[in-house]
């Protein structure tokens, strides 16, 4: 695919090619490009990083992460909002054959994902809004995100344009079973990841 230019301090420079420069010289930053956009992300904190190890236990025990499909950490979405747009999910479910669906720069064809999900972090907005478009638009059946700041687990499914047809928040003290169309029945118990996610006091 081709890049499109974009203006930079020493010229022209293709938006994705600014992206990586702020990734090389910001190790440990997450830089995605949406809605034509570069969105940096701080470092995970402990407890987004411990959430997100709880949340890949009920996908491996379902058996999610095998010759069929594989449950994955910050892997690259190639979004189809612009020439350059892409996304890397907190967590992902995609399809075996990821490999075989390489676009460009470390980003794989949306086709693959099953499911994204997110845990949100000081950032919280872009997860809530311009990700549900992105994810939308890009056609991923699921998408999770697991709100930190109002403390409430959302499941997005049925894309449509520019958002999920459906869309349920759930509050701690339920079960999530989530859609079988991911591979597998997965449930998820939203106190104890939201319990996994809250910082530990000092």
């Amino acid at each position: 695919m081709s890049a499109t230019p974009a203006e930079g301090p020493h010229g022209e420079w293709p938006l994705i090619d600014m992206a990586n420069r702020l990734m090389e010289q910001n190790p440990g930053v997450r830089v995605e490009i949406i809605g034509g956009q570069i969105l940096v992300s701080p470092p995970a904190d402990g407890a987004h990083a411990r959430a997100l190890t709880d949340l890949m236990l009920p996908f491996l025990t379902a058996g999610l992460h095998g010759d069929e499909s594989q449950v994955l950490q910050a892997i690259g979405l190639w979004l189809p909002d612009g020439r350059e747009d892409y996304a890397i999910p907190d967590l992902s479910v995609v399809d075996a054959d990821l490999e075989d669906r390489h676009v460009e720069n470390n980003c794989y064809d949306p086709v693959v994902f099953r499911l994204v999900l997110e845990v949100t972090s000081s950032n919280y907005r872009t997860d809530l809004r311009d990700k549900v478009t992105a994810y939308a638009n890009a056609k991923v059946p699921v998408y999770v995100i697991v709100d930190r700041r109002h403390s409430r687990l959302h499941v997005l499914t049925e894309p449509a344009q520019d958002d999920y047809a459906t869309h349920r928040v759930h509050a701690p003290g339920e079960l999530v079973t989530l859609p079988e169309s991911i591979g597998a029945e997965v449930t998820l118990d939203v106190e104890q990841i939201l319990r996994a996610a809250a910082p530990r006091a000092e």
